[in-house]
């Protein structure tokens, strides 16, 4: 049976709501397909719909209460605003607990680092660490996640997003970490911003929520790194770098690509020197890993353990997950980035398609959204990691697209499709044995229902062979 998380005079203390009846919770969610027996459910009231509408679904799955703002049958807290009750609640689990709370952004690998990171600690005192899963990072889902971190949690690890402005001060204020990390900056929501060193800014927001004590964590090797520095010095007793460089705290001083695409790192965390494999392919997470030890060694955790959870990591659903799929009298390797993409990760994970060994290269990659004016640019600029990768044929997505489609002409055998369905067609009538494909693009563009398929095609006896 799962511990307690909360009762129904928790929860109308944290709102200042009132309870219908006693209940007991052991989960929160407010996505009523997610509800599971034990749950606490949170109707939450939005432009687009009412979580009111699906009460009845979540209690027939389980729930054991739910907080409402107006008064249902099912047992409840009754408060004057759910979303209100949503943070208040938040904010009671973060005051409760005596964890090391870690928070977590960046430009890209936030979401792969908090993994990372919830590993490691994991590893050094299991059931003891919490993070937040999948991205949820924004102003529903940091408080989602703050709230069901159990109160005897000894390490809490938070992802904090945003594409505007202003969004991670208030996330910030939420979380309270007492480690805060920018894993790197690169053009992402460009649309919303009018540079880098401007996006370098909203990101740097993180760090004004630093409790006392507080320690952040900046990229060495980053053109923004000062910029970071400064934002950091108002805030925390101590900044640590992480980087490739000879200057950073925390550097790699030997990586080496193994055969099995795993890569063996030694770097110096301090004074001290430590020799670890990172399962996970590429030099992005080579400067991943080198955050994650930062993080660990700042919080007192196990290095040791940290390097074995590196060593075991596996590929994330959409951010490197990989299979092989039978095709032919042969097979096909899939690597699956579907989740999204912005010009520095499509350059990362071509890069790592590069290293790969196989017959032939090929690519199905969705537009790149929310870049503003210079997304003709940076859509054309992907011609140069593409050829370097050794990329023969690909499947190119959406009307953005198009400055791509026009650099590549004559370069490769290249197709440019409206939609992902369009692209699942041909991708079926040009895959081979030999095979190695790349699947990324921004969510929106929907490349995972592509990858969806293809592990449909997986005959049961082979699923436990996929990475």
């Amino acid at each position: 049976m799962s511990a307690s998380l909360w009762t129904s005079a928790d929860i109308a203390v944290a709102t200042g709501g009132t309870a219908s009846t006693p209940f007991t919770t052991t989960g929160v969610t407010f996505d009523s397909r997610e509800v599971g027996p034990g749950d606490l459910f949170i109707a939450l009231t939005g432009e687009a719909t009412d979580g009111h509408r699906f009460l009845s679904q979540a209690f027939a799955q389980g729930a054991a209460g739910a907080i409402v703002s107006h008064p249902v049958e099912h047992p409840h807290v009754l408060v004057s605003d759910t979303t209100a009750a949503l943070d208040a609640l938040a904010r009671a689990s973060r005051a409760r607990t005596d964890a090391k709370i870690i928070g977590v952004t960046g430009s890209v690998g936030k979401t792969g680092t908090k993994e990372a990171l919830f590993a490691a600690l994991d590893r050094g005192a299991r059931g003891q660490a919490h993070r937040s899963v999948k991205s949820y990072n924004n102003h529903t889902g940091v408080p989602l996640s703050l709230s069901r971190m159990p109160a005897q949690t000894r390490f809490g690890v938070f992802e904090m997003g945003m594409n505007h402005a202003g969004e991670l001060a208030q996330l910030t204020q939420l979380v309270r970490p007492h480690v805060a990390i920018v894993t790197t900056i690169a053009p992402a929501h460009t649309a919303f911003f009018r540079d880098e060193a401007a996006i370098a800014d909203a990101k740097g927001e993180i760090f004004a929520g630093l409790e006392p004590g507080g320690v952040a964590i900046v990229p060495y090797d980053s053109p923004h790194r000062d910029r970071l520095i400064a934002a950091a010095a108002p805030h925390a007793a101590r900044t640590v770098t992480f980087g490739l460089d000879k200057g950073a705290d925390v550097r790699a001083i030997e990586s080496m690509r193994l055969a099995s695409g795993a890569t063996f790192v030694t770097a110096v965390v301090g004074e001290r020197e430590l020799s670890f494999t990172i399962s996970q392919p590429g030099q992005h997470w080579v400067s991943n890993s080198l955050a994650v030890l930062a993080a660990v060694d700042a919080v007192g955790g196990d290095l040791a353990a940290a390097g074995l959870a590196l060593a075991e990591l596996g590929g994330l659903v959409g951010r490197g997950a990989r299979f092989t799929l039978p095709v032919g009298d042969g097979d096909a390797l899939i690597i699956d980035e579907s989740y999204n993409a912005n010009p520095s990760s499509m350059r990362a994970t071509l890069a790592v398609l590069g290293a790969e060994r196989a017959d032939r290269k090929i690519v199905v990659l969705g537009e790149m959204r929310e870049l503003g004016e210079r997304s003709d640019g940076y859509h054309a600029a992907l011609v140069e990691p593409i050829l370097a990768a050794g990329v023969e044929a690909g499947i190119l997505v959406g009307e953005a697209m198009a400055p791509l489609v026009n650099a590549l002409e004559g370069k490769g055998d290249f197709v440019h499709v409206a939609d992902a369905a369009a692209a699942r067609a041909k991708l079926t009538q040009m895959l081979a044995p030999g095979d190695a494909v790349l699947i990324k693009g921004s969510n929106g563009v929907g490349l995972s229902a592509i990858v969806a398929d293809l592990r449909s095609r997986i005959p049961d006896t082979l699923r436990s062979g996929t990475l």
